[in-house]
């Protein structure tokens, strides 16, 4: 690939800016995203240019529109700290991980709410079972203690005639 004349560096870098400009307004091409490669698909350029060369010396220069794509990267992440996002996609994303944030933080509270009131009814079924077993056995006489039939009664000791003692 040859040397690109500096009209034509100059052409390509007003077209990055242009386009840098829609992108973050929000104008996207359909299936493009606010991205280094739909800004180099944008302005006609390749999006190699946004990113540093090696030489063949092993040193590294910048990539003669690598100085748009840093601006363009920080204009983007401004954006984003005052709230705006151009990229509907990743508005919808950040919306999406908000719900579902809220969603897990209602699940979890469900979830106590659910097993306190497991524990309730357990407590609740454990007291309705002793208090059945509680009226059942003083609904049936034991046979040692009284009557062995509902209609029979009990006898009474008879009052004591002889005094021990004096009462006076």
């Amino acid at each position: 690939m040859g040397q690109i004349s500096s009209v034509g560096r100059r052409r390509n870098e007003d077209a990055i800016r242009a386009a840098m400009d829609r992108l973050l307004r929000g104008e996207l091409p359909p299936g493009g995203r606010c991205d280094l490669k739909t800004l180099a698909a944008e302005a006609g350029v390749n999006r190699t240019g946004f990113y540093p060369k090696k030489d063949r010396d092993g040193s590294v220069r910048e990539g003669p529109y690598q100085h748009l794509g840093d601006k363009f990267v920080r204009r983007m992440a401004a954006l984003r700290e005052a709230g705006e996002v151009p990229d509907p996609r990743d508005a919808q994303i950040e919306r999406l991980k908000a719900h579902t944030a809220e969603l897990k933080a209602r699940l979890a509270d469900r979830d106590a709410t659910i097993g306190e009131l497991t524990a309730f009814k357990k407590l609740a079924l454990s007291r309705l079972a002793a208090q059945h077993d509680e009226i059942m056995h003083l609904r049936c006489p034991q046979p040692s203690l009284g009557p062995s039939a509902p209609g029979e009664l009990a006898s009474v000791p008879r009052t004591r005639t002889t005094v021990i003692g004096t009462c006076g």
